[in-house]
């Protein structure tokens, strides 16, 4: 699904660097990227090049050593810790390598958590949970734990807590990393559903099928974008449309 939808994050001139020991790490240099409401991205590049780093400062879980970030039309990137908290919560769904549930809390809890911090009402939170659930395949598992899930159902749970918030972002780490080529597929297409309704999405993956699955790829290399590019799936529907 291509769009022209408007600017949801704007970055100009970020920089990120780690010091260590008396040594500096530029792990982003000079990043300039704009993505769009409706977009979905695919960040990808050999290990060690800042794709991480990026996600992490699109996030708000970092913060830029330089430059400037523009989330929903708001400079963000002097914003405090409790004030990305505050707009994470509501804004960005994350989608982790290692799942991340919390392994003494059901299905529906794990899904529940991130909206109780919202202070929203238990009703509106049940009907949230419910529907995320639904939409991912797992509302028969609401009161099972972590442990008696196989990795792809833990990853569908955790793309439930992701959208429940109907966040303005999904960011996805390595969402197939920890999983078999038949979930990692299943967890794609599902991604590609949720696009496919209007979801925002920005991935990091280092396998090129998956990468496919976006409309446009960004290749990091030594902290610095060096090729942003249609994706091989936007060029067909551009293709086929022109036909």
């Amino acid at each position: 699904m291509t769009t022209n939808g408007h600017g949801l994050i704007t970055l100009e001139g970020v920089k990120k660097v780690f010091y260590t020991d008396e040594v500096e790490t530029h792990a982003l240099s000079d990043v300039h990227l704009e993505i769009k409401e409706g977009d979905y991205v695919a960040i990808a590049g050999p290990s060690g090049c800042g794709k991480t780093t990026l996600l992490s400062i699109i996030g708000l879980l970092d913060t830029p050593t330089d430059g400037k970030y523009t989330l929903a039309g708001q400079p963000v990137q002097h914003l405090t810790s409790g004030q990305r908290a505050y707009v994470r919560n509501r804004q960005i769904g994350f989608i982790f390598q290692a799942f991340n549930l919390i392994g003494d809390l059901t299905v529906y809890e794990n899904v529940e958590l991130p909206l109780t911090y919202r202070k929203m009402p238990a009703a509106e939170r049940k009907q949230r949970v419910h529907e995320a659930l639904e939409r991912v395949g797992m509302a028969h598992r609401t009161r099972h734990y972590p442990s008696q899930l196989s990795g792809g159902q833990q990853q569908r749970v955790a793309v439930a807590r992701a959208i429940a918030g109907k966040p303005a972002i999904l960011l996805a780490d390595e969402p197939t990393g920890n999983l078999d080529s038949k979930n990692g597929e299943a967890v794609m297409r599902l991604l590609d559903e949720l696009h496919g309704e209007g979801a925002t999405i920005c991935m990091v993956t280092h396998d090129p099928r998956y990468a496919e699955h976006a409309d446009r790829a960004i290749h990091l290399f030594d902290g610095q974008v060096v090729r942003d590019e249609t994706g091989r799936r936007a060029q067909e529907l551009e293709e086929g449309g022109a036909a």
